[in-house]
């Protein structure tokens, strides 16, 4: 569950969609029967979160933008709260530039987490889980498998996957986002999609033309 102690940061009195998130509701809205449309709430959060990192620099939900989202959705706010409170994606507390979500699950594990969890805290100084570093750059959380066990290592940074690290691929990474340059998402050692590492073994000279299997193929 999400955390949401206010006590060191200040909750916005108001919030209004602005003109990007109103064109993007509409379309949301619609996916959903009439009088079903509390089924919208987390696509409704996200653009919250999302026009809080464009306003701010910083990409979190305050309470004023959870009962925003009830307003429109026609729903008691709590079940709003209840929500950004159990879905873990949902920052409930401003954040740094760069959210590190560092995977410590056992594959990841088994595969060097360690080394890479102890290159962030090199590189950006933070020391505890949920920590922002001194300069805002970094928010550096732990979380549990994020489903791309084969290429372990994994960080996901903000919505970009970073995968097959290592201790010093991981400082080069960190490096490269403190200087607002973020290398292309995917394995930082150039593996194809979940191939094997080195290469693929099998599959390796097949040319599938057009048509090749017949008619509907």
């Amino acid at each position: 569950m999400a955390q949401n102690n206010d006590a060191d940061f200040v909750q916005p009195a108001s919030f209004a969609f602005d003109a990007a998130s109103e064109t993007a509701i509409p379309p949301l809205l619609a996916k959903y029967p009439p009088g079903k449309q509390a089924s919208a709430v987390i696509p409704m959060l996200y653009l919250v979160q999302n026009q809080m990192k464009r306003q701010t620099g910083s990409a979190w939900v305050p309470t004023a933008g959870m009962d925003e989202v009830a307003r429109r959705l026609d729903m008691p706010s709590i079940r709003v709260y209840e929500v950004a409170t159990f879905y873990f994606m949902f920052n409930l507390r401003p954040i740094g530039t760069w959210h590190l979500q560092v995977c410590t699950t056992t594959p990841c594990w088994l595969r060097g987490s360690d080394e890479v969890v102890s290159a962030c805290r090199s590189v950006t100084g933070i020391k505890e889980w949920g920590e922002t570093s001194a300069d805002g750059a970094f928010t550096m959380t732990e979380v549990e498998c994020v489903g791309a066990c084969v290429n372990a290592p994994v960080i996901q940074v903000n919505d970009d996957f970073y995968e097959d690290l290592d201790a010093e691929s991981t400082r080069a990474l960190l490096e490269a986002l403190r200087r607002g340059e973020p290398p292309k998402p995917g394995s930082v050692k150039g593996r194809q999609t979940s191939a094997p590492d080195g290469g693929p073994t099998t599959l390796t000279t097949l040319e599938f033309g057009a048509g090749q299997f017949g008619a509907g193929s």
